[in-house]
């Protein structure tokens, strides 16, 4: 689907030079932090360099004060402690974080952690989950990114005699669950600053809060910042105050000396040379390590991540990680298969350009991959979307919404016709009775048609700044670098050049030629850079140089690309290129 592109606001050039010569930067650089907000030496100081020192004290968060007690009489009173998450990467890191942390002054015996099966449990606190620590002793329950809205199994536990900790970061319903302590920055009445943290994040800042109270060493915390950062970018949560803090300093244990866990996944991913080089970058994360970290809760079991990620011995490590590469190889087949089905349907469908949303529902599908297609569907059609499937006798999966749109308030206006949802503006999980399916697709369409607005409706790219090609130097990448990590509310800056040719040696890659790599010039005497654009094979004949004789060249018409910029890594030589998003040819 073609975007529209749109230039932001451009700050003001007497500004942008002043920032520029204070700071002794690019005045491009200067530019890019005059749009984030950042205009002083200090506040770009801060940007440049998030200090540990400036995280949030955790006792400022409602509950926490009460979590910690309860969790300290447990110590105190040889109780068992049962640390409970959810099967994604948020939830499995959060367990392996709070876990890790746990035994490293409880013993053994008396802390075990659970993850409920996707296909026989569901999300969230189940009930047989609920009878595991029962029926084994545990008295203490920490519930890790769920059980916000978990009322009716916390009531369940407490005629158990199981005491519930809930260390959430989802939105809350009406009612909160009675459970010892519910620890949620996004409760109405929690005056904590930062609302944007992973529920891994929230499993820190308890741990965080326990060994402030303990008196023990703050920086003994830091050792599980390479599995927060991991749980920060697989969420896609906010890339902004504490998550950009604990993020840089994650991601450069991750690159420096990560958890034998993740170093197994590195290896598996493929990652070892950028490892080598320190490079590791959070696009990293997001495609390549919290992918294979999902895969075992979607095919297999969730259980395994939190093995994976707690484990010290090399070897059990290494089979487990190989283990979960290959579920991860089962669920992208399935992923591509699933995703045809669901195309398929929407184009059989003689109404659905009429639509606003898209509401597919299919019994056979894998409850475990549905998230993942409802994303490809969104890129595709760019529209709220929903993908259903039967599990536990019930229609469950997975929506996700467009830039700008609050899909967690259009499910909500549906919320009698369902028997359990939560998320948030973006991605939410939903369950509801199957003959329930027909009336929520008819109302689900019907607000957000009504709630939609037409910028909703079309893609945008939004451009941060025109770049000549020769402003692309490596020290001007060196700048942009410390702009990382990026995320959302620092997304990666994406530039516009116009005009540039084809220089002569461009071509079409990839399966079935589907995409181009390119070999531009800014002007016909201008330094080359090479670039990647993926999907834009068809192109290939427009913006190739026509013809090529006693060197006297014949382009074709200029054109104008919008990219990131990256590296690129190739027998041990890294160059700029560019990662072009659109081509715009007139």
């Amino acid at each position: 689907m073609n975007k529209k592109w749109t230039l932001k606001k451009q700050p003001d050039t007497s500004q942008v030079k002043e920032l520029a010569e204070q700071l002794n930067i690019h005045e491009k650089i200067a530019n890019l932090l005059l749009q984030r907000g950042i205009e002083t030496k200090e506040q770009t100081e801060d940007f440049f360099n998030p200090d540990l020192s400036k995280l949030h004290d955790p006792f400022a968060m409602c509950d926490m004060d009460k979590a910690v007690a309860r969790i300290e009489k447990a110590i105190e009173g040889g109780e068992k402690i049962l640390v409970y998450g959810d099967y994604d990467v948020d939830g499995t890191t959060a367990v392996a974080l709070v876990y890790s942390h746990l035994r490293s002054f409880i013993p053994e015996d008396r802390i075990d952690y659970y993850v409920p099966e996707r296909y026989k449990e569901g999300y969230g606190i189940s009930v047989r989950g609920v009878d595991y620590a029962a029926d084994n002793g545990f008295s203490l329950v920490i519930a890790l990114d769920c059980g916000i809205k978990a009322v009716e199994r916390i009531n369940y536990a407490k005629s158990k005699g199981v005491d519930f900790i809930i260390c959430d970061h989802h939105t809350p319903g009406e009612q909160l669950p009675s459970a010892i302590a519910v620890v949620d920055s996004k409760r109405s009445d929690c005056p904590y600053p930062d609302k944007n943290l992973s529920g891994c994040g929230v499993g820190f800042k308890l741990m965080q809060a326990l060994n402030k109270r303990r008196g023990g060493d703050p920086t003994a915390l830091y050792d599980y910042l390479d599995i927060l950062a991991v749980s920060i970018a697989s969420d896609i949560v906010p890339m902004v105050g504490e998550n950009r803090i604990l993020a840089y300093h994650g991601m450069k244990k991750l690159n420096t000396n990560p958890s034998v866990g993740l170093r197994s996944i590195i290896k598996v991913a493929k990652l070892d040379d950028k490892l080598k080089q320190q490079d590791i970058t959070v696009s990293d994360v997001v495609f390549k390590i919290g992918p294979r970290i999902n895969a075992a809760g979607r095919m297999k079991s969730g259980k395994e991540a939190v093995s994976l990620l707690v484990g010290t011995d090399q070897k059990d490590v290494q089979a487990i990680s190989v283990g979960i590469d290959q579920a991860n190889q089962e669920r992208m087949e399935l992923d591509r298969k699933t995703t045809e089905e669901a195309i398929k349907m929407i184009k059989n469908d003689p109404d659905y350009d009429k639509q606003s949303t898209t509401v597919l529902f299919n019994k056979e599908w894998m409850k475990g991959i549905v998230g993942i297609v409802a994303s490809r569907l969104t890129e595709e059609y760019y529209r709220p979307t929903v993908v259903l499937t039967m599990s536990q006798g019930l229609a469950s999966g997975s929506a996700r919404s467009v830039e700008g749109y609050d899909l967690y308030s259009a499910i909500d206006s549906c919320s009698d016709l369902l028997e359990n949802f939560g998320g948030h503006m973006y991605a939410a999980g939903l369950t509801m009775k199957e003959e329930n399916v027909p009336e929520f697709k008819r109302r689900f369409e019907e607000y957000v048609a009504r709630t939609i607005t037409p910028e909703q409706t079309e893609p945008q790219i939004e451009i941060d700044e025109e770049l000549d090609i020769q402003d692309i130097t490596p020290s001007f990448w060196k700048q942009l670098r410390c702009f990382e990590p990026f995320g959302p509310g620092n997304p990666m800056p994406v530039f516009q050049t116009q005009p540039v040719y084809d220089r002569g040696n461009s071509c079409k890659i990839g399966k079935n030629m589907a995409h181009l790599r390119l070999e531009l010039i800014g002007n016909k005497n201008s330094d080359t850079i090479w670039g990647v654009a993926f999907g834009k094979g068809s192109l290939y004949d427009r913006i190739r140089i026509k013809e090529e004789k006693q060197e006297q060249r014949v382009y074709a018409p200029p054109f104008k690309i919008c990219y990131n910029i990256d590296e690129n890594h190739f027998n041990g030589r890294t160059t700029l290129q560019l990662m072009i998003k659109e081509i715009d040819i007139d």
